[in-house]
Protein backbone atom coordinates (compact mmCIF):
# COMPACT_ATOMS: atom_id res chain seq x y z
CA UNK A 1 0.00 0.00 0.00
CA UNK A 2 1.15 3.56 -0.78
CA UNK A 3 2.24 5.51 2.13
CA UNK A 4 -0.28 8.00 1.56
CA UNK A 5 -2.91 5.43 1.60
CA UNK A 6 -1.38 4.05 5.42
CA UNK A 7 -1.60 7.57 6.35
CA UNK A 8 -5.45 8.01 5.56
CA UNK A 9 -6.13 4.47 6.67
CA UNK A 10 -4.16 5.39 9.70
CA UNK A 11 -6.08 8.81 10.05
CA UNK A 12 -9.59 6.45 9.94
CA UNK A 13 -7.98 3.89 12.95
CA UNK A 14 -6.93 6.78 15.45
CA UNK A 15 -10.39 8.54 14.79
CA UNK A 16 -12.39 5.53 15.64
CA UNK A 17 -10.27 4.28 18.18
CA UNK A 18 -10.49 8.12 19.56
CA UNK A 19 -6.67 8.07 20.16
CA UNK A 20 -6.66 12.11 20.26
CA UNK A 21 -2.81 12.67 20.03
CA UNK A 22 -2.13 9.96 17.59
CA UNK A 23 -5.21 11.36 15.37
CA UNK A 24 -3.74 15.23 16.06
CA UNK A 25 0.02 13.78 15.06
CA UNK A 26 -1.37 12.34 11.83
CA UNK A 27 -3.75 15.28 10.89
CA UNK A 28 -0.28 17.07 10.66
CA UNK A 29 1.43 14.82 8.81
CA UNK A 30 -1.48 14.68 6.14
CA UNK A 31 -1.71 18.32 6.12
CA UNK A 32 1.97 18.63 5.01
CA UNK A 33 1.59 16.34 2.29
CA UNK A 34 -1.39 17.86 0.97
CA UNK A 35 0.57 21.52 0.92
CA UNK A 36 3.10 20.01 -0.64
CA UNK A 37 0.82 18.87 -3.31
CA UNK A 38 -0.89 22.29 -3.97
CA UNK A 39 2.03 23.90 -4.26
CA UNK A 40 4.17 21.87 -6.36
CA UNK A 41 0.69 20.64 -8.26
CA UNK A 42 1.55 16.94 -8.49
CA UNK A 43 0.92 13.76 -6.19
CA UNK A 44 3.35 12.82 -4.56
CA UNK A 45 4.91 9.34 -4.35
CA UNK A 46 6.34 7.49 -1.58
CA UNK A 47 9.59 9.31 -1.90
CA UNK A 48 7.75 12.69 -1.77
CA UNK A 49 6.27 11.70 1.28
CA UNK A 50 8.74 10.43 2.91
CA UNK A 51 10.96 13.93 2.32
CA UNK A 52 8.05 15.94 3.63
CA UNK A 53 8.13 13.32 6.55
CA UNK A 54 12.02 13.79 7.17
CA UNK A 55 11.25 17.67 7.26
CA UNK A 56 8.74 17.10 9.99
CA UNK A 57 11.22 14.91 11.75
CA UNK A 58 13.31 17.85 11.62
CA UNK A 59 11.49 21.09 12.37
CA UNK A 60 10.39 19.04 15.98
CA UNK A 61 13.53 18.24 16.94
CA UNK A 62 14.79 21.38 16.31
CA UNK A 63 11.52 22.28 18.52
CA UNK A 64 12.56 19.99 21.41
CA UNK A 65 15.80 21.85 21.42
CA UNK A 66 14.31 25.23 21.93
CA UNK A 67 11.24 24.07 24.34
CA UNK A 68 14.06 22.39 26.25
CA UNK A 69 16.42 25.33 26.31
CA UNK A 70 13.24 27.62 27.36
CA UNK A 71 12.34 24.81 30.26
CA UNK A 72 9.27 23.73 28.41
CA UNK A 73 9.18 20.41 29.60
CA UNK A 74 5.38 19.77 28.62
CA UNK A 75 5.78 20.96 24.82
CA UNK A 76 9.32 19.37 24.64
CA UNK A 77 7.30 15.63 25.53
CA UNK A 78 4.55 16.61 22.86
CA UNK A 79 6.73 16.91 20.02
CA UNK A 80 8.80 13.68 20.81
CA UNK A 81 5.43 11.87 21.35
CA UNK A 82 4.91 13.28 17.41
CA UNK A 83 8.14 12.18 16.20
CA UNK A 84 7.52 8.98 17.25
CA UNK A 85 4.20 8.65 15.12
CA UNK A 86 5.71 10.22 12.78
CA UNK A 87 9.09 8.13 12.45
CA UNK A 88 6.80 4.84 11.77
CA UNK A 89 6.41 6.27 8.25
CA UNK A 90 10.27 6.41 7.57
CA UNK A 91 11.83 3.19 5.57
CA UNK A 92 14.06 0.69 7.96
CA UNK A 93 17.21 2.70 9.15
CA UNK A 94 20.54 1.91 8.01
CA UNK A 95 23.01 0.37 10.64
CA UNK A 96 26.00 2.42 10.97
CA UNK A 97 28.25 -0.17 9.31
CA UNK A 98 25.89 -0.30 6.46
CA UNK A 99 26.44 3.71 6.21
CA UNK A 100 29.90 3.60 6.39
CA UNK A 101 29.92 1.20 3.34
CA UNK A 102 28.08 3.38 1.38
CA UNK A 103 30.27 6.75 2.39
CA UNK A 104 33.30 4.44 1.16
CA UNK A 105 31.83 3.17 -2.31
CA UNK A 106 30.26 7.08 -2.98
CA UNK A 107 33.94 8.35 -1.78
CA UNK A 108 35.15 6.25 -4.56
CA UNK A 109 32.94 6.47 -7.25
CA UNK A 110 33.27 10.56 -7.38
CA UNK A 111 36.80 10.19 -6.98
CA UNK A 112 36.71 12.46 -3.99
CA UNK A 113 39.95 13.22 -2.45
CA UNK A 114 39.43 16.35 -0.75
CA UNK A 115 36.99 18.66 1.68
CA UNK A 116 36.00 20.83 -1.99
CA UNK A 117 34.42 16.90 -3.01
CA UNK A 118 31.72 16.77 -0.59
CA UNK A 119 29.31 18.28 -2.53
CA UNK A 120 30.02 15.07 -4.94
CA UNK A 121 30.38 12.66 -2.56
CA UNK A 122 26.60 13.99 -1.06
CA UNK A 123 25.02 14.15 -4.38
CA UNK A 124 25.96 10.41 -4.60
CA UNK A 125 24.48 9.44 -1.46
CA UNK A 126 21.56 11.80 -0.79
CA UNK A 127 19.31 9.43 -3.41
CA UNK A 128 20.55 5.92 -1.90
CA UNK A 129 19.90 6.65 1.59
CA UNK A 130 17.44 9.59 1.57
CA UNK A 131 14.86 8.19 4.38
CA UNK A 132 16.95 5.53 5.36
CA UNK A 133 19.81 7.61 7.27
CA UNK A 134 20.20 10.68 9.10
CA UNK A 135 21.39 13.11 6.62
CA UNK A 136 22.87 15.22 8.95
CA UNK A 137 25.30 12.23 10.84
CA UNK A 138 25.99 10.91 6.45
CA UNK A 139 27.65 14.32 6.27
CA UNK A 140 29.76 14.82 9.03
CA UNK A 141 30.99 11.44 8.27
CA UNK A 142 31.80 12.02 4.75
CA UNK A 143 33.81 15.52 6.25
CA UNK A 144 35.38 13.43 8.38
CA UNK A 145 36.70 10.91 5.81
CA UNK A 146 37.68 13.38 2.85
CA UNK A 147 39.26 15.64 6.07
CA UNK A 148 41.42 12.48 7.42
Amino acid sequence: MPLREQLNEDLKSAMKAREAERLAALRLMLAAVKQREVDERVTLDDAGVVAVVEKMIKQRKDSIAQYEKAARQDLADKEKYEISVIEAYLPKQMSQPEIEAAVAEALTQAGARTPADMGKVMAVLKPRLAGRADMGKVSALVKARLAG
